[in-house]
């Protein structure tokens, strides 16, 4: 009988989320001294990753609580949310969002989000628990989303789940708004304006004073099948068990009116359950997985075309998915920054320039002890240029995106073996007037799955997470970032046996580090058999 190991993981991944557990240890977690166990047993450290938290200003702070569920299917909570009186009354200087949860038992990773007002505020997926249990917070700043909490609205949140006699974990969850009075004016959009998932399309009405233009993207390819680990499938050419038409290539791709407006690359998320072995995320979970960042796409040169006080057209697509073929969600919020001097603000779209996309796959059969192998490049270009003119003069906005991917799978018969190595690079350059803003996006994904004798299975996995940005005006630098996330991991157990006899050995790492002209954070934390074993500070 086939052994296809990577199929595993429609069973093993089902969800996503922001920071999880970055602060001090939970209490009752094992401490980081004292040797390991030699294998991992009913309980482990709370999940925990090396991210900062969300920085705070020192002023005074208003909470709220938005929700306060137990999912254990798939009803969502709905209830009702009114702003604080006090700390700023809508002029907040800074707004994070907190959920707390715990579960315990037996349960797969699940997908999740929080709405309010429609606007999706978060996109989250859980850890899977231990018998003993595990609790676990998310961070996440939601300033920009400060024109809707400053309203009534209703809440709507859910995290899909399955309880019944095997899976017996209750997802039990609280989520709360802490607002801080701004200590001096701060800045955020004037409107935000929830699309929903728009995969089939939708409309748009902007204000007609608009000059600034923002949609986020909140794509995340889920829900079990194929289109979970999207980066693995193959050409039905090729004997593996998850197929696509054109390979793994993945684009995710806005259109106003039917016109390509933005292009982007998915990150290529590892929920808690990933590459068919969940002791590699039991504490340190794979970048992003507790914080589904959206994908942004700046439509400022579109603003002349949407300000006519029109509904428009908005799809978002992913590109490479085979027709009829679900898994991916898409919801959309659009960020609007207004003219507050006039009424309406005129413009044009000057420029649209788009390369052939591209996207090839070789497949090369196996033969004897040779695996099988797929090699696939994919990459897109676009260009787009658009001005407005504002209260305070003409504003040229051009965005430039650049897309590519490269990606060697290679397997053998029956998946007993399996490997990727994949590189994905999304370059963005927005210039606006005089100033431009250049941001490098690399991801990164080398791993390999083995399954052996006595039904050892064995996943050694790199992944990473990096992001370079400089801010120029006037030719001259004044501003850059760099953000490097890297997760390494490396776990075995014996599959196809109860829990308790499955002999589990794994370690992971995760260095975190942020530099930049506004100082340094780099943190490093690593575990063995689920124990905490480091967690080194430096700058």
């Amino acid at each position: 009988m086939r052994r296809r190991v990577m199929s595993m993981l429609v069973g093993a991944t089902l969800a996503a989320s922001t920071l999880l557990g970055a602060g001090p240890a939970a209490a009752g977690a094992p401490p980081v001294a004292g040797a390991p166990p030699v294998e991992f047993g009913d309980d482990w450290h709370d999940p925990v990753t090396a991210a900062p938290p969300v920085p705070k200003p020192h002023t005074k702070s208003c909470e709220v609580t938005v929700a306060e569920a137990q999912f254990k299917d798939f009803t969502p909570y709905r209830g009702d949310y009114a702003p604080p009186a006090k700390c700023g009354k809508g002029r907040w200087g800074k707004v994070v969002l907190r959920l707390d949860g715990k579960v315990k038992g037996r349960q797969y990773d699940r997908l999740g989000y929080l709405r309010i007002g429609g606007v999706e505020v978060l996109r989250t997926s859980t850890p899977e628990p231990s018998v003993d249990g595990i609790t676990w917070s998310v961070e996440k700043d939601v300033t920009r989303y400060r024109e809707t909490l400053s309203h009534a609205q209703q809440v709507e949140m859910l995290i899909g789940n399955v309880v019944n006699d095997t899976y017996t974990g209750v997802i039990d969850v609280k989520a709360t708004l802490t607002f801080y009075a701004a200590a001096e004016p701060t800045k955020a959009p004037d409107r935000v304006l929830p699309l929903g998932d728009s995969r089939d399309g939708t409309t748009l009405t902007t204000p007609t004073n608009s000059e600034r233009i923002i949609a986020e993207v909140y794509a995340t390819g889920s829900g079990g099948g194929c289109e979970e680990y999207w980066y693995l499938t193959v050409p039905d050419a090729a004997p593996y068990s998850c197929k696509a038409d054109q390979g793994p290539y993945r684009e995710v791709q806005v259109k106003v009116d039917g016109q390509l407006a933005g292009i982007a690359a998915p990150f290529p998320t590892v929920w808690t359950g990933g590459w068919s072995n969940p002791f590699l995320w039991y504490v340190i979970p794979g970048p992003r997985a507790f914080d589904i960042k959206p994908i942004e796409y700046d439509l400022t040169p579109f603003a002349g075309v949407l300000n006519d006080g029109r509904p428009h057209r908005v799809e978002v697509s992913v590109v490479g998915v085979p027709e009829a073929r679900t898994g991916w969600s898409t919801p959309v919020n659009v960020l609007v920054w207004q003219d507050e001097k006039r009424d309406r603000v005129t413009g044009k779209l000057t420029g649209h320039k788009e390369s052939a996309p591209a996207n090839t796959s070789k497949y090369t059969p196996g033969t004897g002890d040779e695996a099988h192998r797929l090699d696939t490049e994919g990459g897109h270009r676009l260009s787009v240029s658009g001005y407005v003119d504002t209260s305070h003069g003409r504003v040229a906005t051009t965005v430039t995106r650049s897309l590519a991917n490269t990606s060697l799978h290679r397997w053998t018969d029956g998946e007993s073996t399996d490997a990727l190595r994949a590189t994905w690079t999304d370059r963005e350059t927005v210039t606006t007037g005089r100033g431009s803003v250049r941001t490098d996006r690399t991801y990164t994904m080398d791993g390999t799955t083995t399954l052996g004798a006595g039904d050892r299975l064995r996943t050694e996995i790199s992944l990473g997470d990096r992001a370079e940005s400089v801010t120029r005006t006037g030719g001259r630098r004044t501003g850059w970032s760099v953000l490097d996330d890297r997760y390494d991991g490396d776990a075995t157990y014996t599959a196809n046996v109860p829990r308790d006899q499955r002999h589990a050995v794994g370690t992971s790492r995760e260095r975190y580090r942020l530099t930049g002209d506004t100082g340094c954070y780099d943190r490093t934390i690593a575990t063995a058999q689920g124990f905490l074993t480091q967690d080194r500070r430096r700058c």
